[in-house]
C-alpha cells in the first residue's frame, strides 16, 4: 500500500501541470489561483485507495479523482460568491480578489476541466463515470439549493439537515470510493458498499464540524469559534436545541439570533446549548453514521489488511480536533 503522502505527490504534480490557458487571464488565472491554494487533496487520494482496496491500478483512478476534486473546487468558487465570503483557505476569495461576474464565469470553465479530465478514462468505464458523476454532481446542487431554503425557513427538521448535509457534503467523499471501485471492476455491491462507508463517514465529518465550529480550541481552530452561530446557521446543535428548548429557552435564542454583540451572541448561545446538552446529542448521532459506515466496510469482500488504510482514513477524520 503507498502511503497517502505519495498519492498526494502525484495528485498534487497532475493540478500543478494543468494545462490552463494563459489568455483571456481574466477567465484562466482564478482557477490557476485557486487550485493553487492547496487543500488536502482527500477526494482523489480516496479514489486512488478504493481501486487499490479492490485490487486495481491506483493510477487508473486518478482521473476520476482529479475530475471529483476539480468540481469541488468549481463549488468552492461558486459557494462562496453565494455566501459572500471573504477568504477561502486564508486568502481573498475568487470573486474578492476579482469580480463576482468572473468567479461564475472561471468556475463554469473549471467544471468544464473536470469533465474533461473524467472523459480520459477508457471507453470500458466511462459511460458508468459519466452516469455516477453526473449523478453526484446534480445531488450536490440539491443539498446547496436545501441549505439556501434553510436560511428562510423556520420549521427545518433534523431529518431534512441531515439530508442536506449528505447531498452537500457527503456524496462527492462517497463517489470519490464508488468511482475507484468501477475501475478496479469491483462487484456491483461493493460499489454500493464502499459509497455508503464514504457517504456515511462524510455526515459523521459535517457534524463534527458543526461541534467544532462552537467547542474547538480557538488556538487550534484556525478562525472564528462560533461562525455558525454568528451567520445564524442551522446546524445539528441549534435545530436540536430549538426542539428541545422551554419556551424562555425558545424566546432567548430567537433574540440572540439578532444580537449585534458577536461575543455574547456566541457565549449565551453556548450557554443555552450546554443545558440543553446538545453538544453531546450531536456526538452521539455523529457516531451513530460513523458505525454505519463501519458495518458498510465490513460487509465489503476484502481482507482485513486491504481495508485497514481506508480505516485509519476514516479514524483519523473522527479525531481531529480542529
Amino acid at each position: 500500500m503507498q502511503g497517502i503522502d505519495a498519492y498526494k505527490q502525484l495528485i498534487e504534480k497532475e493540478i500543478t501541470e494543468l494545462k490552463i490557458k494563459d489568455e483571456p487571464s481574466g477567465l484562466y488565472s482564478p482557477i490557476t489561483y485557486l487550485l493553487g491554494l492547496g487543500g488536502k487533496r482527500m477526494r482523489p487520494i480516496l479514489s486512488m485507495m478504493s481501486a487499490e482496496l479492490f485490487g486495481g491500478n491506483p493510477k487508473e483512478a486518478l482521473n476520476s479523482g482529479l475530475a471529483i476534486e476539480l468540481f469541488h473546487n468549481f463549488s468552492l468558487i461558486h459557494d462562496d460568491i453565494m455566501d459572500n465570503a471573504p477568504l477561502r483557505r486564508g486568502y481573498p476569495t475568487v470573486h474578492t480578489k476579482w469580480s463576482e461576474k468572473t468567479g461564475i464565469l472561471s468556475g463554469d470553465a473549471l467544471f468544464v476541466v473536470a469533465y474533461h479530465y473524467l472523459a480520459q478514462n477508457t471507453v470500458t468505464y466511462l459511460n458508468t463515470l459519466l452516469h455516477t458523476f453526473s449523478v453526484r454532481v446534480m445531488e450536490v446542487c440539491e443539498g446547496q439549493q436545501m441549505d439556501m431554503d434553510f436560511e428562510t425557513r423556520d420549521d427545518v427538521s433534523i431529518d431534512e439537515y441531515i439530508e442536506m448535509i449528505r447531498l452537500k457534503t457527503s456524496v462527492l467523499l462517497g463517489a470519490a470510493l464508488e468511482m475507484g471501485a468501477i475501475v478496479a471492476d469491483a462487484s456491483r455491491d461493493d460499489v454500493q458498499r464502499i459509497y455508503s462507508f464514504g457517504e456515511n463517514v462524510g455526515i459523521a465529518f459535517q457534524l463534527q464540524d458543526d461541534i467544532l465550529d462552537l467547542y474547538a480550541d480557538p488556538d487550534k481552530f484556525g478562525k472564528q469559534v462560533g461562525g455558525d452561530i454568528l451567520a445564524n446557521k442551522k446546524t445539528f446543535l441549534l435545530l436540536k436545541a430549538f426542539e428541545l428548548a422551554d419556551n424562555d429557552q425558545q424566546k432567548k435564542l430567537q433574540e440572540l439570533s439578532e444580537e449585534v454583540d458577536e461575543q455574547m451572541k456566541v457565549e449565551e448561545t453556548r450557554k443555552i446549548f450546554d443545558q440543553l446538552g446538545v453538544r453531546e446529542l450531536a456526538r452521539i448521532e455523529m457516531e451513530r453514521h460513523y458505525a454505519l459506515a463501519l458495518e458498510s466496510m465490513e460487509l465489503v469482500t476484502a481482507s482485513v489488511e486491504k481495508k485497514k488504510p481506508l480505516l485509519k482514513v476514516a479514524e483519523y477524520l473522527m479525531n481531529r480536533e480542529v
